[in-house]
């Protein structure tokens, strides 16, 4: 699976840019990716989602057809979004990083 994570974080970077949105963190996991996202409220963090995974998943299934292979889909539907209302924008930074050694 080399290069697969490194071309999920070109994936989202170039959708956050055309959108706009501001990369705080991303740390991608075999399972999921936690990313801590500024968004236009307007445009909605939602469809924000749904352009990542739809062209991450078209992307990476054409450029790696392993996935196609190993996975029915490369992402459920479901996701979990919250503010940081509150807390120290470092704290949530440090525990997206130390999500890798968990």
């Amino acid at each position: 699976m080399e290069g697969i994570a490194e071309r999920l974080k070109q994936i989202i970077a170039e959708v956050c840019q055309e959108h706009q949105a501001e990369i705080v963190q991303l740390e991608v996991l075999p399972d999921h990716v936690h990313l801590l996202v500024e968004c236009d409220p307007q445009f909605g963090i939602h469809r924000l989602v749904r352009l990542l995974k739809g062209r991450s998943s078209r992307l990476l299934r054409q450029e790696f057809p392993v996935l196609k292979r190993k996975l029915p889909t490369l992402w459920t539907n479901s996701y979990f979004i919250n503010t940081i209302g509150g807390a120290p924008l470092s704290a949530i930074k440090h525990y997206i990083e130390n999500q890798k050694h968990v």
